[in-house]
């Protein structure tokens, strides 16, 4: 069993910045994939950002040069630091793993981006 634990979410400014943790408990690995996902109000759930396997950055081209995905293996914990915040940008920030073949979720952060 693997647990996740979104915190850093909050109310920001268009222009502004945040950063998401996901900590994770069980067992987890540091080479099992871990990414961000969102979900606007209204809209389907989207993927973000993930960390693959192999340590792999791969990124959405919406947040692509704005959002910045690590992890810190010896804290269990995975970041999203989101700078360049715009309005359509808020939304349920969810991260997610994938643990040999079965698949976990946080219970999700909200970020609310005024213009």
């Amino acid at each position: 069993q693997v647990q996740l634990v979104e915190s850093g979410g909050g109310l920001v400014q268009a222009g502004g910045s945040l950063r998401l943790s996901c900590e994770a408990s069980g067992r987890i690995f540091s080479i099992d994939p871990m990414g961000w996902y969102r979900q606007a109000p209204g809209k389907q759930r989207e993927w973000v950002a993930t960390i693959t396997s192999s340590s792999s950055l791969v990124y959405a081209d919406s947040v692509k040069g704005r959002f910045t995905i690590s992890r810190d293996s010896a804290k269990n914990t995975m970041y999203l630091q989101m700078n360049s915040l715009k309005p359509e940008d808020t939304a349920v920030y969810y991260c997610n793993t994938v643990v040999r073949g079965v698949m976990y979720w946080g219970q999700g952060t909200q970020v609310t981006v005024s213009s």
